[in-house]
């Protein structure tokens, strides 16, 4: 089951995170390696203006100042600026291209990987988190790893080369440039003891807070609803205040030392002052020399500030591409190779079993599953009703016949051939599903029926409209099928919502189409044109139909009544009056609900029935 797959994942030691960048660049790893070689072009040139102001100050310092002399230096060290500014852009450009192609890559891949990974792995996703980590979390990687490639290496080799100049001059010198990165080093080394807890503590209190604000803003219309936002508000308020708490007390356990470090580390004159004078004093510097010795440890100062942010930048690249790695990781669905050819569309479940946490029952009860030994037939071509009570393994049934999961026990078969025989595309290609909750894309509605079928045509849409009922109030609105979804949600029912998708389903064609509890929000004076849009569906293909509404399937070929994950009668609606207790009970609670709506109790309960 997808539970246990995804502990026995946990469990699998996670790659390192660069490795797992670098398995992300593909195509644009050559574009790495050039800006890699020009931001060492880059450094290089950025210290021949050096070499240019050294002989300059050697000339004055000799007199023997010459205009041409100077200008020839001096010319020297611009090309050498121009040089590394030129290589430094080029190699920028290429970084962010690179970085921002990897973003790309990696937003795909988690994308597929969900498409591809069982229902119920995704749906155990808080949605705060799944948009922290493919949203904010991924885009926090391009800034720093755009920056890390040409900065990284300009930072690392410009102070060995500029130490490598100062050896030159003086290995003394050199010595004194860096007398002060012992004591920053020391301070960063006991700030960073706990920087790795920290920091975990840090992203953990911040995919929090992000669940927090999703749920809050997703949520507002039913604390409005129910006058919850007080309360609502509180753990709002709380997670926020928390957050910032939490973050200001690590910034101020780290400021003392951050400040000291940041303080010592540049200040090479420190170093290089006392040590320079005393060697000139001595004679073993001439005035050039320690002029250009200081200089140079001037130069120094920006690359070795710089590293403190290299290091966050790091650990905040590291843990974006751990999170991120998770859902890169998620167990697939296994896939078959090659299609197969299928001769017909019958639906048989042979003592079908299935729990969501197999395996994984903290209360030691050996028989968790919610699906229990069904078996259940299902013709080509006919009409198939599940009915039940609530929380009675409906939908988790019609979801595991689409694969949604893979069932635990026993096997379910299109034509004869197990689904797990038939590769995820075909099988998509082949079941249409239908549910309650009907999803409308941020485009025209044109275009969100045409979604079941990309390749159809402007008419073909229209008429798959017209059989699911929709083309009367599309119609109606000011820009009938272009209207924007956006705009068209707020004036559509959900019973109107539903019958665009059934339009959908109707473009899309397939064989085998299950309807999740379609007719939910359908208002008992629609219920008509909702049965001629399921006849619509019906028509040479094998239908399954979720309803709690009985008046809806009670044409039906065949009603399977479901109680606690068991199908306990099967028949017509005539032969399960006579036959089933449970369908009985519930046939009449609907026959006297629909007339209690129809007197006094209709405006307030018709939309319940």
């Amino acid at each position: 089951m997808h539970m246990k797959e995804t502990n026995e994942q946990k469990g699998k030691k996670s790659p390192n995170w660069l490795g797992t960048v670098l398995s992300l660049a593909g195509e644009c790893r050559r574009k790495m390696v050039i800006s890699v070689l020009c931001a060492i072009i880059s450094v290089a040139g950025g210290i021949v203006p050096y070499v240019g102001v050294y002989q300059i100050i050697i000339l004055f310092f000799a007199g023997e100042q010459t205009v041409n002399g100077v200008l020839f230096w001096a010319a020297i060290a611009l090309a050498g600026y121009i040089v590394k500014l030129a290589f430094y852009a080029l190699s920028t450009m290429l970084a962010h291209l690179s970085a921002y192609a990897i973003l790309e890559n990696m937003r795909n891949k988690m994308a597929d990987r969900l498409m591809r990974a069982p229902l119920g792995t995704v749906l155990n996703q808080p949605i705060g988190r799944l948009k922290s980590v493919m949203v904010d979390r991924v885009e926090t990687i391009e800034l720093p790893l755009a920056h890390l490639i040409p900065e990284g290496v300009s930072n690392l080799l410009l102070p060995l080369g500029v130490l490598a100049y100062l050896v030159i001059i003086d290995w003394r010198m050199a010595l004194a440039a860096m007398a002060t990165v012992p004591g920053a080093v020391i301070a960063y080394a006991f700030m960073m003891r706990t920087f790795n807890q920290k920091y975990a503590d840090y992203m953990e209190s911040s995919n929090y807070v992000n669940s927090v604000i999703v749920e809050y803003i997703e949520g507002i219309e039913v604390i409005k609803a129910f006058n919850q936002s007080t309360s609502s508000y509180e753990k709002y308020q709380r997670a926020v205040e928390s957050f910032k708490a939490y973050t200001l007390d690590w910034f101020r356990s780290t400021w003392k030392l951050m400040n000291f470090g940041g303080a010592l580390l540049p200040s090479t004159l420190l170093g290089t002052m006392p040590v320079g004078m005393l060697l000139y004093l001595n004679g073993t510097l001439n005035p050039a020399e320690l002029t250009m010795a200081l200089i140079l440890s001037l130069g120094i100062i920006a690359p070795l500030s710089s590293f403190t942010v290299f290091v966050n930048d790091l650990k905040s690249i590291e843990y974006a591409v751990r999170e991120a790695d998770e859902f890169l990781r998620l167990n697939e669905l296994e896939s078959a190779a090659e299609r197969v050819e299928l001769q017909r569309y019958d639906i048989e479940l042979k003592e079908v079993s299935f729990a969501y946490d197999a395996g994984e029952d903290a209360t030691g009860n050996p028989d968790n599953s919610v699906i229990h030994d069904v078996h259940l037939k299902i013709p080509q071509g006919s009409f198939t009703a599940l009915v039940g009570p609530s929380g009675g393994g409906k939908s988790t049934l019609a979801r595991l016949i689409a694969r949604f999961w893979d069932v635990g026990s026993g096997a379910i078969t299109i034509g004869d051939v197990n689904v797990k025989r038939l590769p995820l595309e075909q099988l998509a290609d082949s079941v249409s599903f239908v549910t309650q909750d009907n999803f409308l894309f941020n485009c025209s509605l044109m275009e969100n029926i045409r979604l079941g079928n990309p390749g159809a045509s402007d008419a073909e849409v229209i008429r798959a409209a017209q059989a699911a009922c929709c083309d009367e109030f599309i119609g109606r609105l000011d820009r009938g099928y272009d209207t924007d979804a956006g705009e068209a949600g707020r004036k559509l029912s959900g019973g109107e919502k539903q019958r665009i998708a059934i339009a959908r389903t109707i473009l899309k064609n397939a064989p085998v189409i299950i309807l999740d509890e379609a007719t939910a929000f359908t208002d008992p004076e629609n219920e008509d044109q909702l049965q001629r849009s399921i006849s619509a569906l019906i028509k040479g293909k094998t239908l399954l139909v979720i309803a709690h509404r009985l008046s809806t399937i009670k044409n039906a070929d065949q009603i399977a009544v479901m109680n606690k994950g068991r199908v306990i009668a099967t028949g017509t609606h005539r032969e399960l009056l006579a036959g089933s207790g449970l369908y009985k009970d519930m046939w009449e609670a609907h026959i006297g609900a629909k007339q209690w709506a129809a007197g006094g109790g209709k405006g307030a309960m018709k939309q319940y029935v």
